[in-house]
């Protein structure tokens, strides 16, 4: 019995189980006396001897001094000299108690249940380690399949779904935003010329340059073939946006190296602010963009245009 309290006749310890003396941090309760080691709350309060020697058969809920935070379990035996021996136990404490005094199979007597208990607590715990681990690779493997699901492949941009969802955002949130569509001028003269792998490769430059001329906070998407379209998240500076626009396209003619030969490109530019419409409507923006995308393209492709409302 590694948790037991032997008293005597006049209530002082004459021995104490070692897994008690480990949890209490005394090398040994020896000559204590009874009112200084603990305390019966159940079933009714005890705090002396003759107290203790009337609940012998009963089971006690009980609090050692030297161990005010966990409630033990315990019976009593009273002996034929008039001393008692007191068994305790860990009761549901047990798990808290087995990891914070690193207590082994060799701290409790070999037919404790709470023994049984703690493979029980060990297996749920191995079970519920894998659960989490499982649950985490699964969470990964959603957030990249959601992350593919919205990302153009070729150029890393996000595409037409995930710049859907943006506007819906900024519109639901009430955000103002300008909207601008780029579509690439004598792009198809390069796949003619030099073929779909140089086609590919100005449409990864040009994802390049747009992220390079756009904030973390702004959506570039590729809406299709050699359309971009990107979302400024609170920003309706026309005047700012027009210059960005010309950076942009600036940036766009300068020659794209491919093999030995050289990509030549430019672009033409749409735009549309939020704040012009009492209502924001996503189609109708995009609509609106568009309209003066093409407008850019009739001035002579290379311009930037903003809608007329």
């Amino acid at each position: 019995m590694p948790m037991h309290l032997w008293f005597s006749p006049l209530g002082e310890v004459l021995t104490a189980g070692p897994t008690l003396a480990k949890l209490a941090g005394k090398a040994a309760f020896s000559g204590m006396p009874f009112q200084e080691v603990l305390e019966v709350h159940r079933p009714f309060p005890v705090s002396d001897m003759a107290g203790l020697t009337t609940l012998e058969g009963e089971r006690l809920g009980l609090r050692l001094y030297a161990l005010p935070e966990h409630n033990l379990k315990g019976s009593v035996v009273v002996l034929p000299d008039g001393g008692a021996f007191l068994n305790l136990s860990l009761g549901l404490s047990v798990i808290e108690v087995v990891g914070r005094y690193r207590l082994t199979l060799r701290d409790f007597a070999p037919s404790e249940l709470a023994v049984e208990m703690l493979y029980l607590v060990e297996a749920k715990t191995a079970v519920l380690e894998e659960y989490k681990r499982l649950n985490t690779r699964l969470k990964r493997a959603r957030e990249q399949a959601e992350e593919r699901a919205a990302t153009d492949m070729l150029t890393g941009l996000r595409n037409r779904r995930a710049l859907q969802t943006a506007l819906n955002a900024a519109v639901n949130g009430a955000q103002p935003f300008g909207l601008m569509h780029v579509d690439l001028d004598y792009f198809k003269q390069v796949n003619d010329r030099l073929g779909h792998a140089a086609g590919d490769e100005v449409l990864q430059v040009v994802a390049r340059i747009l992220l390079d001329e756009t904030r973390r906070s702004d959506t570039v998407a590729r809406a299709g073939g050699d359309e971009f379209i990107i979302l400024f998240l609170g920003l309706v500076d026309a005047r700012q946006l027009l210059r960005i626009g010309r950076r942009i396209i600036a940036q766009l003619e300068e020659p794209i190296p491919f093999g030995e030969d050289t990509c030549r490109v430019s672009a033409s530019i749409g735009m549309t602010l939020s704040t012009f419409y009492t209502h924001p409507d996503p189609r109708q923006m995009l609509k609106d963009a568009d309209d003066a995308l093409y407008e850019a393209k009739r001035a002579g492709r290379g311009q930037v245009r903003v809608v007329r409302i």
